[in-house]
């Protein structure tokens, strides 16, 4: 195999140091997709978005983040077959990694109206839309750590034992 595809550590652009003005629109935006929304839907969700896009730096700070809210093990270990675990997870928690797993594989043809009705079915109209935008953050940030090569454990939020 060759290195063509991986991250070796090169040096990339820090993003908040180069664009901080973006880099604060950005946790703006994610600030107010979270207000008024669970704090473990909200993590469930990330972990959810970070898994499928491969971002190791972003499903490190959830799953974190995560256990620190008290999540347990056992929930944090099934996120990724929450399908097939359908047991651990409420019907809103379901419907919204559903709709987080349609839009952050939105290329493989959109959003069903069968995941969007589940999920409307499970949440008013406005935490609907602060579950999108929070799913739209999580997706950005996941480009961001994948796209500077962000190192899970590393920097402000470094490693945790």
């Amino acid at each position: 195999m060759t290195d063509e595809g991986t991250t070796t550590g090169s040096i990339r652009v820090d993003f908040a140091e180069a664009v901080p003005k973006a880099f604060k629109a950005l946790i703006s935006f994610d600030a107010a997709a979270r207000e008024g929304l669970d704090p473990a839907l909200a993590e469930l969700v990330q972990i959810r978005s970070s898994q499928l896009n491969g971002c190791a730096y972003c499903l490190h700070l959830h799953t974190s983040d995560a256990r620190e809210a008290g999540e347990s093990e056992e929930r944090l270990h099934m996120i990724s077959v929450w399908r097939e675990a359908r047991n651990f997870f409420t019907e809103p928690e379901q419907a919204a990694l559903d709709l987080a797993e349609a839009v952050t594989l939105v290329s493989g043809g959109g959003v069903p109206d069968a995941v969007y009705r589940r999920a409307a079915a499970s949440f008013a109209e406005d935490e609907l839309a602060r579950l999108l935008a929070l799913i739209l953050a999580a997706n950005t940030w996941n480009r961001i750590a994948l796209g500077t090569a962000k190192v899970p454990g590393a920097g402000r939020r470094g490693a945790r034992r």
